[in-house]
């Protein structure tokens, strides 16, 4: 079956040497990603928010509680979100209660975020139920000797590679 596969690519002219999906780590990254999203997904859903809520609420309290008060550029950049849909998003949390959206006063157009009291509750509340959730999820590879900070590393190397 190997040489039969090798045997297509070189017939189509892409050179690929691929065993198959089992060999590629994009595919299992996808699979793990996936499961990993369903399993964040569980925790917050009995909070009410929905994955990129919560991530967009936890940076945002992040930031507020770091003395920073971010436009939603700023929170989208500290995201990794698209900024129109962190817009939408922000505005669904303020409907919510759990985010104030004010107007910046040097630039009409942009809106400050601040995250409510309640907001902060549950924020503090998601926090704790996702990282537990993480820590789980992480731990085949932490449970075998790869520390928390490697696995980081590795994720953040990746995530911001230009390469």
């Amino acid at each position: 079956m190997t040489s039969d596969r090798s045997a297509l690519d070189r017939q189509a002219g892409t050179g690929l040497a691929i065993e198959g999906p089992s060999y590629s780590p994009g595919f299992w990254l996808w699979h793990a990603t996936l499961r990993w999203q369903r399993e964040i997904a569980a925790v917050l859903a009995p909070l009410g928010l929905t994955h990129v809520q919560f991530v967009l609420l936890s940076c945002a309290w992040w930031l507020n509680d770091h003395g920073r008060i971010p436009n939603q550029l700023e929170l989208a950049s500290q995201a990794g979100t698209d900024v129109k849909m962190t817009s939408e998003v922000a505005r669904k949390l303020e409907a919510k209660g759990l985010l104030e959206r004010d107007t910046d006063p040097g630039d009409s157009r942009a809106r400050r975020l601040r995250v409510t009291p309640e907001g902060t509750e549950l924020a503090l509340r998601a926090i704790q139920q996702v990282e537990r959730a993480d820590a789980a999820f992480f731990r085949p590879v932490t449970g075998s000797g790869t520390s928390v900070d490697a696995v980081t590393a590795m994720f953040r190397l990746l995530a911001e590679s230009t390469a």
